[in-house]
């Protein structure tokens, strides 16, 4: 009987030609872009197939992986979610989660999957991942190539060689960088694939030519997962070891020195988003091509993207155009220039506008809140606490907080006192007062908090407990 296959769900990038629905305070693979789910949801769903493949590795960011493990939660998937202490890119990234899934198991065949990547037909996915899984089992290191639909430019491409035994697998003769148009075209003519950047092998094979292309990798990851420590059910990468690993694609590292590379054709329709246009690739359009989402109306508008998040949004008489609002940006461009976006995020970040990487709804481990209004000396949030949600026990020494309940029952710590604030009730919290809001009902608590004072900055919370062990 065939061994299952370990996914390993790459969860930790950014996404900024998505913006401003994707910044690097909540990324693209964790929205729902495509469909009512995110991303990173739906690659969830399409290995939760448990005759092929048991529970996934996810590995994220510090500041994701409780938004991870309660997306799986919400979707009823079990995950082992490891913490990396910072950014490194997909090489420093598979080789941790692939040593994680050695210790799971020691012939594990592992499937490293982009969680910002869409994929469609998943029986024909899965056709590939078991045809790919005799090569890796024979000591290739298989990455799923697609059949061009059109000559595009920005992906990268694969020459295939001689065919191997499972069908549709083939050797890697080359690996070729996003071409010019006439390039593409001629690649396309002569049967190149696109790379997806998804790869199936077994684990002692990637890891031993890790070792043998980048050693200086190979040796930090090791301690890494050594010194990697439980952290609330999180494991944590050792932050000093993981540092060491050079900051390096998993195409640089290995792919494109190892002499045991190979290719599947995947026959199943696939997109990484990569920016706005490529939403019709995947997306269902209208009669008139157009892919919406959210509260939209287009008059005589053809093959658009138009996105929402909130607010409607109307568009007439254009064509071939992206038009996505949210509750503090907009962005419009042609689809031609689509990947212009993320020149213009990089204009934003050196102005220094918080709207480049920062949205105003922002996630904790708890809940969210969300920016309503602000002022010179005052800002109105929206708090919504999960059940079971506690936030830290804190004080802050320039503002005073009013908390409104309009949802649910609030516990609120104020001092040595812990009571109740219903539904219509309010509580007011002095400066300086240590206090703090838990949720201990089985529906999502909602409040209106107005703070007032000389200074609202996140940086005025003087944590003195927190059982989320924020740093």
């Amino acid at each position: 009987m065939a061994s299952r296959i370990i996914p390993v769900l790459l969860a930790g990038g950014a996404g900024t030609r998505l913006w401003p629905v994707s910044r690097d305070a909540l990324p693209k693979q964790f929205l729902p872009l495509v469909g009512d789910r995110s991303t990173y949801q739906q690659t969830l769903e399409r290995v939760a197939d448990r005759t092929l493949f048991p529970p996934p590795i996810v590995i994220t960011g510090p500041d994701f992986h409780f938004f991870a493990r309660r997306q799986a939660e919400e979707i009823g998937i079990d995950v082992t979610v490891v913490v990396e202490p910072l950014r490194r890119d997909s090489g420093p990234a598979i080789a941790a989660a692939t040593t994680v899934a050695r210790q799971r198991d020691p012939d594990a065949v592992v499937l490293a999957l982009a969680a910002d990547h869409v994929i469609l037909d998943v029986e024909d996915f899965h056709a590939a991942c078991r045809a790919g899984r005799e090569a890796a089992e024979e000591g290739f290191i298989v990455t799923f190539g697609i059949r061009p639909s059109e000559p595009k430019t920005s992906y990268g491409y694969i020459r295939r060689g001689e065919a191997l035994g499972p069908q549709g697998v083939s050797r890697v003769t080359a690996f070729v960088e996003k071409p010019d148009a006439t390039t593409a075209a001629r690649y396309v003519t002569e049967g190149y694939l696109w790379n997806s950047g998804n790869f199936l092998f077994r684990a002692d094979v990637l890891l031993g030519e890790i070792s043998r292309h980048s050693g200086e990798m190979s040796v930090a990851i090791e301690e890494a997962v050594a010194g990697a420590t439980d952290d609330l059910g999180f494991l944590r990468l050792d932050p000093q070891a993981f540092a060491r690993a050079p900051q390096i694609s998993i195409d640089y590292a290995v792919m494109e020195k190892t002499d045991r590379a190979a290719v599947v054709e995947g026959r199943f329709r696939w997109s990484d988003i990569g920016s706005w246009d490529a939403i019709l690739d995947i997306a269902p359009r209208d009669a008139a091509g157009n892919a919406t989402y959210g509260e939209t109306v287009a008059i005589d508008a053809r093959n658009c993207v138009i996105h929402t998040d909130g607010r409607l949004a109307t568009v007439v008489g254009v064509e071939d155009m992206v038009v996505v609002a949210t509750t503090d940006a907009v962005l419009v461009t042609p689809r031609a220039r689509a990947q212009d976006v993320k020149n213009l995020v990089s204009m934003l970040k050196a102005a220094q506008r918080p709207e480049a990487t920062r949205h105003r709804r922002v996630h904790r481990p708890w809940g969210y809140y969300e920016s309503i209004d602000m002022g010179e000396r005052f800002q109105v949030k929206r708090i919504v606490v999960t059940p079971g949600g506690l936030l830290s026990l804190q004080k802050h020494h320039h503002r005073a907080e009013h908390w409104v309940v309009v949802r649910g029952t609030a516990e609120v710590t104020m001092g040595a006192e812990v009571t109740s604030v219903h539904e219509n009730e309010s509580v007011f919290i002095p400066i300086g007062t240590v206090h703090r809001l838990a949720n201990r009902g089985r529906i999502p608590l909602e409040l209106i908090e107005v703070q007032t004072g000389s200074y609202l900055g996140e940086d005025d919370i003087v944590r003195l407990d927190d059982v989320y062990n924020r740093r």
